[in-house]
């Protein structure tokens, strides 16, 4: 499939899933139930896709194990994208040192199940996203008041601090890194190893479903509607009322547990990190994820974080160019769909706004 065959095919996708959800919209609730059920199990047989003639030339990914790349790359990316979903998209703060969260779970899981303490690794992970929720409260906490780029900066330093602490502490396994890392334990007939890379991908599509139920309950709240006021406008929720900083500390927290909920999936995975695991160019990949998705929209969110986990392994054709190639679909996707692929109902509906022409005014002006 050619570069332009495929950004026809993912655009195209994108408005056939927002109209698919606006029609879903006026169905009956059983309706959508059964509907979301039956995509639930089409996702959960999501690895033998390839298999299927039909979907096969779709999934492909050449030189790559399908089941591999959803675990390696797609459900991280999912589950991080969320995340990083509520700090960005939900209460409206920039974030450009996701990754550091991220490093925090992957290490805490490392160092507690490896030969430092040797934990079973369901027990590591419930203590790595609260290690990783301490560290977004210990950086908001002073952070927080500060607003645009300079809380952008503040966040790529924090990103920067955890990439490089990493690399010179010997107890955290210095530039060598920490291996022989705990697997998941097995579930029945999950085996977790390292040949098979299906229950890797259960457990990761399980979690996703966890987290997304979790926080649709959490958006359709009094603090989902309070991060809604903030990202609107900071000043005009502070004089009707929200208390502001709790808020945004509260979206910091969540955001930080769920990305080290993310690390500790991936440790587990891969039984082996070190800093090189966790770059800059991460945690920009994760901001596009979610920018590429539609900020705000938590299906976006898992469109682009699937999307821009996938799009470099189905490039894999153009060989070393696949980066460039990828760089470029970014920038015509975001060109073509500047609100992103699902976006924010409000926000779709502003941006169609100021493409009508209206009485007196050029088109895309605004009175």
């Amino acid at each position: 499939m050619s570069l332009s065959e495929s950004l026809r095919s993912v655009t195209s996708g994108a408005r056939s899933v927002s109209r698919l959800g606006e029609a879903l919209a006026k169905q009956s609730r059983s309706v959508r139930w059964s509907f979301g059920a039956i995509c639930i199990l089409a996702l959960y047989l999501l690895p033998w896709w390839p298999n299927v003639p039909v979907l096969g030339w779709i999934v492909e990914t050449p030189g790559t194990s399908f089941p591999s790349v959803l675990t390696d790359q797609v459900v991280i990316f999912v589950l991080v994208a969320l995340g990083l979903n509520v700090v960005v998209g939900l209460a409206g703060l920039l974030d450009l040192g996701y990754v550091g969260f991220y490093a925090v779970g992957a290490y805490t899981v490392a160092i507690l199940s490896s030969q430092h303490a040797n934990l079973p690794w369901l027990l590591c992970m419930p203590i790595a996203v609260l290690v990783s929720m301490l560290a977004g409260v210990i950086l908001g906490t002073p952070t927080l008041r500060l607003r645009g780029d300079y809380l952008a900066i503040v966040t790529l330093g924090f990103g920067e601090i955890i990439r490089i602490t990493a690399n010179n502490m010997h107890w955290l396994g210095d530039s060598r890194g920490i291996s022989n890392i705990a697997t998941p334990p097995s579930i029945g007939p999950l085996k977790f190893g390292v040949l098979d890379a299906k229950p890797y991908y259960f457990l990761g599509f399980t979690t996703i479903l966890i987290v997304i139920f979790l926080l649709r309950r959490l958006e359709n709240s009094r603090v989902g509607r309070s991060w809604n006021a903030i990202r609107e406008d900071e000043d005009a929720a502070e004089l009707m009322g929200v208390d502001t900083f709790k808020f945004k500390l509260w979206a910091f927290a969540i955001g930080a547990a769920i990305g080290g909920l993310a690390g500790s999936l991936y440790a587990g995975k891969v039984q082996f990190i070190n800093p090189n695991n966790f770059p800059l160019q991460l945690s920009i990949l994760f901001l596009a994820a979610v920018v590429l998705g539609g900020a705000g929209n938590m299906w976006g969110a898992v469109v682009g974080g699937a999307l821009v986990a996938w799009m470099p392994e189905r490039f894999r054709g153009f060989a070393d160019k696949r980066v460039f190639v990828f760089g470029v679909a970014l920038v015509l996707v975001m060109v073509f769909r500047p609100q992103g692929l699902i976006p924010r109902k409000i926000r779709k509906e502003r941006w169609l706004e100021s493409w009508k022409p209206s009485s007196g005014t050029a088109l895309g002006s605004k009175e």
